[in-house]
């Protein structure tokens, strides 16, 4: 018998509608629903409560083959949402471009180091791109992390790509305007980026 048709008879036997058993489990009635028509099978953690809540084991549930390949599944999801959390903090680090003292202002026949806001020996064109590329990645992290915490699947892949668009045109944009510091910093953010997207995949 599958999974799907146990939970279905456990259910019944205890004389409860998937509403009922969704609230017992803290799932949604979707979830049951979903695991009752076999379109797909609970996490470990939710197994477990399934186990407890009806006093059966696990064992009498799944077969062992299946509770491997859900396991698997949960790991290689968990990777997935760590490396996605970790993609975002990295465009969140580009707040650093704006605020390290990477930038060289000529006073009085000496460089000074200062940070973007008082950054004045360049164009204004390119104080213009420095702002607006660094902002854009830090909302494109704040973005990534937010659908990760979320757990919103939909959309995470177009971020990703928008996310190193942007990074390889500032990378671009400042290489151009010879500010060798901040190309460093944003060349290795695209290094630690394309190892998180291997990683996830």
């Amino acid at each position: 018998m599958e999974f799907s048709e146990k939970l279905q008879e456990l259910r019944k036997k205890k004389d409860m509608t998937q509403e009922e058993l969704a609230e017992a489990l803290y799932v949604s009635r979707t979830a049951i629903s979903k695991w009752e028509s076999g379109r797909g099978y609970p996490s470990i953690d939710s197994l477990k409560e399934i186990s407890k809540f009806f006093s059966v084991s696990i064992d009498e549930l799944l077969s062992a083959e299946k509770m491997v390949s859900i396991a698997e599944k949960e790991n290689r999801d968990n990777i997935r949402h760590i490396c996605n959390m970790l993609f975002g903090a990295v465009d969140l680090m580009a707040v650093a471009l704006i605020v390290l003292p990477i930038y060289p202002n000529l006073r009085d026949g000496f460089y000074y180091a200062v940070s973007l806001p008082y950054y004045t020996q360049t164009s204004n064109l390119n104080l213009s791109g420095y702002w607006v590329l660094f902002v854009l990645l830090v909302i494109i992290g704040a973005v990534k992390v937010l659908l990760t915490k979320l757990r919103v699947e939909k959309g995470q892949s177009a971020v990703t790509a928008v996310s190193m668009i942007v990074g390889v045109l500032a990378v671009l944009f400042l290489g151009m305007a010879r500010e060798a510091y901040g190309v460093t910093i944003l060349f290795l953010m695209i290094i630690a980026k394309g190892i998180l997207i291997y990683k996830m995949r």
